[in-house]
């Protein structure tokens, strides 16, 4: 997973210019992550308004995938998204956002009549926070397999991302995802999968049947929470988000049946969580590779928005593996992200690797404010 340098120390005197252009295209391939998902609207209600009170929303855009994308991007990575918006403005304003960050976004397809929208509804305290999905016929979920070039996208020593969110969207969108797995299988790519349940797109018998034979080409794997049990039979944790920390070892254990049913899974990584409101919990996050466990510093945080500090945890994890770093410091950094991620309004991480690693190097674990 370690980037090579873009950069030869010596090179010969006598070599002519397309001697060296040919020779950083052989041997001096950068890597990149390429995610797969859809990039919705997000519409908020303002001032913790619930959606059947509020006369207006606040638009910006967000995805489980997009938001890694972004994520990486920051981190000065090089990754692209790939996805499907329509070609009208507003699927122009998704993409001219997730751009905005320095993603690349020349695999993106272009047609479809709608992007998909969700409306986000903010908790707080005791009042969970809620979300509705209106995706139906985006030109996303309709889109079909062999609209996607997989061999024009991915290289060898590239990494691909993907959550359990997007087989999710559609049948359509489920065959390309097995499509693009078979493909990094046969061309030496690294598969990245954050398990990524949600209840409001399937259900859990529909989610075993797709994802367990997904997991074959999977070589690492995000599982939070629900994820082990609703994404894959797998029993970790037992629904309570207020003691998440408390069952760190029936998660270890868990993510030891991941590595025992699936052996070309090669490592794990969970965020452990005790909630103790909607805004107030603590949070670690483990690692398991190699034989060992490898868990973070518990994170005292008081969050401002509680969305996509998933998507930040998995995308600081995979920074953390292309960039080599150790272990510890890979999960560590992974967390780091997350929680800080809690501080930032909309889906997008919009942190640097100075940012996280400020918060990765406090001694004071405790971030409420």
């Amino acid at each position: 997973f370690r980037k090579q340098s873009a950069t030869h120390s010596i090179i010969p005197h006598n070599l002519k210019e397309n001697d060296i252009i040919e020779m950083f295209r052989e041997d001096i391939y950068i890597m990149k992550v390429v995610t797969f998902g859809e990039i919705m609207l997000r519409l908020k209600t303002p001032e913790n308004l619930r959606i059947m009170q509020s006369d207006g929303f606040e638009a910006s855009y967000g995805g489980a995938e997009a938001n890694v994308a972004v994520s990486l991007a920051m981190y000065e990575d090089k990754c692209a998204f790939v996805s499907k918006v329509p070609n009208n403005p507003v699927g122009m304003s998704a993409l001219s956002e997730v751009r905005h960050y320095g993603v690349n976004t020349e695999y993106m397809l272009r047609g479809g009549d709608r992007l998909g929208i969700y409306f986000f509804e903010k908790g707080s305290d005791i009042r969970n926070t809620n979300v509705v999905y209106d995706r139906a016929f985006s030109a996303f979920s309709l889109s079909q397999p062999s609209e996607y070039h997989w061999e024009n996208i991915l290289e060898p020593g590239d990494v691909f991302y993907f959550s359990g969110v997007t087989p999710a969207v559609s049948k359509y969108v489920e065959d390309t995802v097995r499509s693009a797995l078979k493909y990094c299988k046969e061309n030496d790519i690294q598969v990245i999968c954050d398990l990524n349940y949600r209840g409001k797109m399937w259900s859990k018998e529909q989610a075993q049947v797709v994802m367990r034979d997904l997991m074959q080409y999977v070589d690492v794997c995000i599982a939070n929470d629900e994820d082990f049990e609703a994404t894959l039979g797998i029993h970790a944790f037992d629904g309570n988000l207020s003691t998440g920390i408390d069952q760190i070892d029936t998660y270890k254990e868990g993510m030891l049946e991941i590595t025992r049913q699936f052996p070309n899974v090669k490592s794990v990584t969970s965020v452990l969580r005790n909630m103790h409101t909607v805004e107030e919990g603590d949070w670690m996050g483990i690692y398991y590779v190699d034989g060992k466990f490898y868990q973070s510093p518990i994170h005292r945080v008081h969050s401002l928005e509680a969305v996509g500090a998933g998507d930040a945890y998995g995308a600081a994890f995979v920074h953390g593996l292309i960039n080599g770093f150790d272990p510890q410091k890979t999960v560590d950094f992974a967390i780091s992200a997350s929680v800080l991620k809690l501080m930032i309004q909309h889906d997008f991480n919009v942190v640097t690797q100075e940012d996280v690693f400020k918060i990765m190097n406090s001694k004071n674990t405790n971030l409420s404010r």
